[in-house]
C-alpha cells in the first residue's frame, strides 16, 4: 500500500489547487486536467478570477 504523499499530483489550471491521483482515474490519469466538476464547468475562468 502506498502513502498518499507518494501518489502523483497535478495542479488545477482553474483554481490553482493541487490534487492527487485517485483509483478511479487509474486508466486515464494523463487526460485528467481539472480537480472537480465545478472547475471543469468554469474552465474559461483563469486562476481565481473574481
Amino acid at each position: 500500500m502506498r502513502k498518499k504523499s507518494d501518489l502523483p499530483t497535478k495542479v488545477c489550471p482553474v483554481c490553482g489547487l493541487s490534487f492527487t491521483w485517485r483509483k478511479k482515474w487509474a486508466g486515464n490519469w494523463e487526460d485528467i486536467v481539472y480537480c472537480s466538476v465545478r472547475c471543469r464547468t468554469n474552465k474559461n475562468r483563469t486562476l481565481r478570477e473574481t
